[in-house]
């Protein structure tokens, strides 16, 4: 039984890869950290000096997905989701958390201030959000906390009854 595809996106520091590395281990999903796959594969157009970022070359990444995105199975992580085709993912996961655990997270990951506003404000306006709203059907986008270890756990029981319903539907109990 083959597993659909799932994107989950937020703003760095909110829990993606928590929940990625729950799903993988738990769920059986196949991680996708596209943030490696652009480092490991040097996936980059060029450095961007003000966000203290490389520019992602979005043509090679979803060349270099696509096959992997035909078998299912996949749980792609990553801080942005507009230039995903749709047609790749059954649901959008959303990670969210609040501005003052954000902060802290990013600190301890010892970004740059310049980074941390950059960031903090994309979650205080909701940016991966909004951005997956204008990306995909609301019918398959899912917004969850990733404040505490409770959340942790709650986020991996949701997309747990949300795939035992896909299944359902799918027939592939």
């Amino acid at each position: 039984m083959a597993l659909p595809n799932i994107l989950v996106t937020g703003t760095p520091g909110t829990g993606k890869s928590e929940l990625c590395r729950r799903l993988s281990e738990k769920l059986g999903f196949q991680w996708q950290n596209v943030s490696s796959i652009v480092s490991e594969n040097k996936f980059v157009e060029e450095y961007d000096e003000e966000f203290e970022c490389p520019v992602l070359d979005e043509d090679r990444l979803l060349d270099f997905l696509e096959p992997l995105m035909q078998k299912g199975g996949h749980c792609v992580e990553y801080h942005s989701s507009e230039f995903f085709p749709e047609r790749w993912f059954a649901a959008v996961f959303v990670i969210r958390c609040s501005t003052s655990l954000l902060y802290d997270r990013l600190q301890a990951r010892e970004y740059g201030e310049r980074k941390i506003k950059s960031n903090m404000e994309c979650e205080i306006f909701q940016i991966p959000l909004d951005e997956a709203r204008d990306a995909y059907r609301r019918e398959i986008i899912f917004e969850l906390t990733s404040d505490t270890e409770q959340d942790h756990d709650a986020n991996l029981q949701r997309v747990q009854d949300w795939l035992d319903q896909w299944k359902a539907k799918h027939n592939k109990l």
